[in-house]
């Protein structure tokens, strides 16, 4: 099987791991804070804080910014979950806004959605495709809200050579096992704000503050949400490697544009000249005409070796949101969940490989075509 996405241990990763297994400290030591100073670096942020998830990570940058109780964020339907849940848990509703054909969040429908009660504007970048950063930016200024950007799948993506992690309030990145680099689980939080980052230091360790000698305060309501020391020596080992990871998924999605292009029966994502995508995902957009046999397509790849998978339901479609806010319906997201279908992309493919996920896939496309939908 060929997943869609997985991680690539080397030998100098479980190295720099067995070094800190071998160590006095597991936890609370000093490659923690390498890995935050490298990944601020990496990005060009001023603070990076790390946690034991994304989800982690997501829920102490709405606390941060002061989200509760009656507040609002406006996001995207087309996320994982915890995107939205993070909020919830803290008494919070997402208003889900409707998105565009590469995925991203659609800002042309933003101002609508803003209410006295809106405190944030949450987008996630798609597949690892930059949003529209700058509009944001400005809807959000002229609203006085904070952008907080859902980078999960964009470690290594940019605009115009600069760094996703360097435009909004807060940007969160994941580093789940097949994200472009893996501590196994593990996300953080980069900002440029100060107190945001000493607010996030404080969620992270039980609101605790160290004080002299054996004396510390508990200034706040906290969790532990604190990354390990071997997680933070693996994740400081892949860091090195982000680039080329990312150019190992960039020549597989350029050589799937290049076998794809024009193709009447699915279209492809394209990436803008000006950005560059981490490549987390290789998403394909069935045509209308397909949206019925769908799940059949979905099946016959996974039993010919091809573990694609669909990103993602809409969140909103869940029984827990119906439940909590009845039903609703996105026309753009909704289209756009009948048509996804990711196929393999990632640093241990070889070309060979994507040659055969390509020669397959349309293979099976070719098979199915026959039938039909009516719509």
């Amino acid at each position: 099987m060929i997943p869609y996405s997985t991680q690539l241990i080397e030998e100098d990763d479980i190295a720099a791991v067995t070094e800190v297994l071998k160590s006095s400290h597991l936890t609370q030591g000093a490659k923690v804070e390498e890995f935050e100073e490298a990944i601020a670096g990496y990005v060009g942020a001023r603070y990076c804080i790390v946690f034991n998830s994304a989800t982690s990570a997501l829920h102490a940058a709405y606390d941060a910014c002061g989200i509760g109780h009656g507040d609002e964020i406006i996001t995207t339907p087309i996320s994982f979950v915890a995107t939205s849940n993070m909020a919830i848990a803290l008494g919070a509703k997402p208003i889900f806004c409707d998105i565009k054909n590469d995925g991203n969040i659609d800002e042309n429908f933003i101002e609508a959605l803003i209410t006295p009660r809106t405190k944030a504007i949450v987008p996630v970048d798609f597949a690892g495709k930059p949003v529209a950063i700058k509009v944001l930016n400005s809807i959000a200024k002229k609203h006085g809200l904070k952008v907080i950007e859902d980078a999960s799948h964009a470690l290594g993506s940019s605009i115009n050579g600069e760094k996703i992690g360097s435009f909004a309030d807060m940007t969160v990145f994941s580093f789940h096992a097949i994200k472009p680099i893996t501590t196994g689980e593990g996300g953080a939080v980069v900002t440029d704000n100060e107190e945001f980052a000493r607010a996030l230091r404080l969620f992270r360790s039980h609101g605790i503050i160290k004080k002299q000698l054996w004396n510390s305060d508990m200034v706040s309501l906290g969790y532990n949400f604190r990354m390990t020391e071997f997680a933070a020596a693996l994740g400081l080992s892949q860091l090195k490697k982000l680039n080329r990871f990312i150019d190992i998924r960039e020549s597989i999605g350029h050589y799937y544009d290049e076998r794809f292009q024009g193709h009447n029966l699915f279209s492809t994502i394209p990436i803008d000249s000006s950005e560059q995508s981490a490549r987390h995902l290789y998403p394909l957009l069935l045509s209308p005409a397909l949206h019925c046999v769908k799940e059949d397509i979905f099946s016959e790849l996974q039993t010919r070796g091809l573990g694609v998978q669909v990103h993602y339901k809409p969140i909103y479609q869940n029984s827990f949101y119906k439940e909590l806010y009845g039903e609703m319906r996105l026309s753009n997201t909704e289209y756009f969940y009948r048509s996804e279908l990711s196929i393999p992309c990632h640093q241990k493919m070889t070309m060979e490989n994507a040659a055969h996920v390509a020669d397959t896939l349309l293979e099976v496309i070719e098979k199915y075509a026959y039938r039909g939908c009516s719509f």
